[in-house]
Order: structure tokens, then sequence, then C-alpha cells
């Protein structure tokens, strides 16, 4: 794993030096000189410099392979609600149909490198970050740099760590409802590695795992700006309301319902509209559709990954190409009639159906990303929306069913988009619990939600055509470790 790693890191800190025109891209030049040294000598020398290095921290994240689009499209179509058209072994199909092995390289593989390659490249950043910190003084840098910006750019890349990490437990690792945590989780890299000594790292446990992820996230929401100058900047930037969001959704993963409440309580008000009260003024936004058309940019949405034309998610990774319908997309997934698409409570007049759904002939599609070709649609990571159901579930599950606060929250989203569909009350903790997680998979359909939630229950992963539902108990429940960790890691367990 680490062997990629550092062909990655280099390629990285080259490409960023090309854009400032200091030299050519060649292995000649880099062989030589050790990338640690490298990064310590130029890559921190001007404030320019510095941000060219954290938005490449972004760029790793967001990488089609990765949070840039097939991470969301693998969680959807894991379940129920989408049946594969295309039978493209590039596309998804052996995660739709659950034939993964240690060797699949378009996702087992892929997903693990990408998101490692992420990881290490925070740590490389935070680490030449702090080294060169004698260098932050006038005139070349600001005379608050030390104490504005070095924070900001510490607490977006522990942000963003904790996001990968979060989002590989999700397929590499059992719940944390499966014995508390105790389950093997990932290998917890925390060093920058620019070689392989540092290869042999066992597995810690998942609740490991979840306590480093939380740290991150406090910390990152201590040094977090509020917010930023720019609306763009609010969705596609971490800041400290985006800390706090993510760790409702990490929160809830672990069934500590105290603690969605504490951390939502912090940017929901008690009753509508439910505006936040401080840092970016996060809201429902009252049409979905404006949600997901162009330039997506939104208080609802609290961090989505851009792209544009000259920086693409790539080939076959764009959401817009797996479930939008041509001309758009390519159609790889329709929505299964007998799946969500035909639950009653998703009424006709719903406009989470009326603006998303596409028929084309006998066929449905979800097309809630609509750019096409170079297909510029920002990935969704996490949404207000989330933060209120998160928040409702929490409540209902330790308040009750007559929870005032969790009723209005739950059909807050839902009649956004279906006025007459209001909840009146519910007969008991589980209907209104039923109510919220049937609202999610509605709401964030194609979002890559679903499969966050099916794990955070450790619930059966539904059948869908000739498919076979997939047991908590069945060793497909979770992907295979991949083969490239196993040969480079004589420490690394299987799943």
């Amino acid at each position: 794993m680490q062997t990629t790693i550092k062909k990655q890191v280099t390629i990285a800190l080259c490409t960023s030096l090309l854009a400032l025109g200091t030299f050519s891209c060649n292995k000649d030049l880099l062989d030589p000189i050790p990338e640690t040294a490298f990064s310590d000598q130029v890559v921190f020398d001007t404030p320019a410099r510095v941000d060219l290095q954290v938005n490449n921290m972004y760029a790793y994240v967001k990488t089609g392979s990765f949070l840039g689009g097939r991470y969301q499209v693998y969680s959807d179509v894991r379940a129920n609600d989408f049946i594969n058209r295309t039978s493209n072994a590039v596309t998804a199909l052996s995660v739709w149909n659950h034939t993964l092995t240690e060797t699949s390289a378009n996702d087992v593989l892929s997903v693990w490198g990408a998101g490692y390659a992420a990881i290490n490249q925070i740590n490389v950043f935070l680490r030449g970050l702090e080294a060169n910190t004698a260098k932050y003084v006038t005139p070349v840098f600001a005379a608050d740099y030390t104490t504005k910006n070095v924070p900001n750019y510490v607490g977006e890349a522990r942000t963003l760590r904790a996001l990968c990490y979060y989002a590989m437990l999700q397929l590499y690792a059992r719940p944390y409802v499966d014995g508390n945590g105790s389950k093997p989780g990932l290998p917890l890299r925390l060093q920058a590695e620019t070689n392989a000594e540092n290869n042999n790292l066992a597995r810690s446990t998942v609740a490991e795992v979840y306590t480093q992820i939380l740290a991150d996230l406090d910390a990152a929401e201590k040094i977090l700006p509020l917010n930023y100058s720019s609306a763009e900047s609010n969705v596609t930037r971490a800041h400290r309301n985006t800390a706090i969001a993510l760790k409702t959704r990490v929160y809830l993963s672990m069934g500590r319902y105290e603690d969605v409440i504490k951390e939502a309580d912090k940017i929901v008000p008690k009753t509508a509209p439910f505006v936040a009260a401080s840092g970016v003024a996060h809201a429902l936004n009252p049409s979905i559709a404006a949600v997901f058309a162009s330039p997506q940019v939104t208080t609802e949405s609290i961090l989505s990954f851009p792209f544009t034309a000259q920086n693409t998610p790539g080939t076959q990774n764009q959401l817009a190409y797996y479930f939008s319908p041509g001309p758009i997309g390519n159609g790889e997934y329709g929505l299964n009639p007998t799946g969500i698409l035909a639950n009653p409570a998703w009424a006709a007049t719903d406009a989470r159906r009326t603006n998303f759904v596409k028929v084309v002939g006998t066929e449905s599609f979800m097309q809630k990303y609509s750019t096409g070709s170079p297909y510029t649609d920002k990935a969704p990571v996490i949404r207000y929306a989330e933060v209120l159901l998160s928040l409702a579930e929490a409540r209902f599950r330790t308040a009750g069913p007559a929870d005032v606060q969790a009723l209005a929250l739950l059909n807050a989203v839902r009649t956004r988009s279906n006025p007459t569909g209001a909840y009146a009350a519910f007969a008991n903790t589980a209907a209104a619990v039923e109510a919220v997680l049937l609202e999610r998979r509605i709401e964030f359909l194609a979002e890559g939600i679903r499969n966050i939630d099916i794990m955070r229950l450790n619930a059966t992963i539904p059948g869908k055509g000739t498919v076979s539902a997939v047991e908590p108990t069945n060793p497909l429940y979770v992907w295979p470790i991949p083969s490239s960790e196993l040969q480079t890691n004589n420490l690394m367990t299987r799943n």
C-alpha cells in the first residue's frame, strides 16, 4: 500500500510546483531528493504554495474513484433501490450483485487505494505545515498567519481525514453495533509516509478508529472558521458547522443518540424554521430541485465536492453517468420498480419524484445529477436535511414517539417536497423511527447514504431481482480486505 502512496505523493508535489512554473515533473529530478525534504524546502515557502497543498488534499479526497462519485454509487447500489442495466464490470456490477473478491480492481482495490492515498496526503500536509512554522513570518506571510491560516488549514485537514476513515469503515469493517466496536477495523495510519518502511500495521478496532475520527472532528470544530467569504467556499470547504454535522453522522452510526442530539443542538434550533443560528446559516431550501440545480450552492449543502470542465471526476466515475439516462448519462442503473419507487409513502406528487425521476419507456431513472458531459455536478457529502433527520431519529429513540421537536423536524423535511404528507402522530417509537428511515431513503436517494443506514443498524441488505439478500452474518456483508494490502502489510488480517 505505501509504495503506491509514495508515487502519488511525489506526483502531487510535482503537480503543485508545475502550477508555479518551477520545473518539469521529471523522474530524474525527483528520485535523488527525499520527498519530505523537497516539501520542506519548497512547498511551504509562500502562502500561494501552501494554498496549493490545501487544494491538493481536497483533490485526493474528491477523486472520482473515492468521494467524488464512486463511493456514493457503491453505497446506493449495494441495496435494493437500483437495478443494474449494463452488466458492465467496471461500473459497480460486482458491488451491486455482491460478488466482490480480494482482487476486485475497480472497487475493492480502488477505493482502498484512493482512501489511504488521501489519508496519507493529509498526513504529509499536516507534518509539513508544522515543520515549516518558522517560515510563516512577515513580509512573505501575513502577521496573523500562524494564528489564523494555519489553524484553519489544520482543521480542514483533520475534517477530511475523519471523513476518509469514516467512509472506509462503512465498507471494510463490521458495524459498530456488532460487538460495540470490538471487531477489526482499519489500520490507523496517522504518520506521513514517503517510503515502504511502515507498511506493516495491524488493524485497530472499529471503536478505536471511531475514537480517532471523533478526535479529529472535535479538534477541527475548535479551529475551523465559522464561514468563508463566498457561498461557494461555504459549500466546498470545511468550516465549523461541517465538523459538527459530520459528528452527528458518526454518532448516529455508533448508536450514541444522546451525542447526536448534543451535536445537532449546536446548529439546529428547537423550533421551526430550523435555521442554524451561528456559523453558516444552514437551512432547508424551499425547493429540493434548487438544491441540485447548477451551481448547487445553497445553505442546505454543508459539504459537497466541486468539479469543472477542466477538473472532472474522470471517466465512468460521474454520478450522472451512473444514474441519469441518455443523453445526459449512460443509465448504468435504473430505479428498481419494486424498491422505494413502489413505496406508497413516496407520493406521486412528491417534488423529489416529479423533479428527479425520469421515465424513459418502461424504465425509471434518478436524474438528480443533470449537467451532462463534462459532468460538473457537485458530489454531495452531507446536507442540512440529513442533520435534521438524524436529530429527529435520535430524539424519537431517546424521548419516545410523542417528542414534539422530532416530529417537527421529520415533517419539515417531508413536507418541503410533499406538503400534504405530514405525519400527525406515531403509535410507538418503532413506527416513528421507521418513518424517519423511510424519509432518509427517499430524501438521499443516489447520494450514498443508504448503505450507511443499513450498516449502522446491522440490518439485512435487501435482495433485488435475481440477487439474494445478504444477512449480517454473511461474509459478503462487508467488503473483503484488498489483496494489495494483504500482500504488503504482514500484520493485516482478512475480513
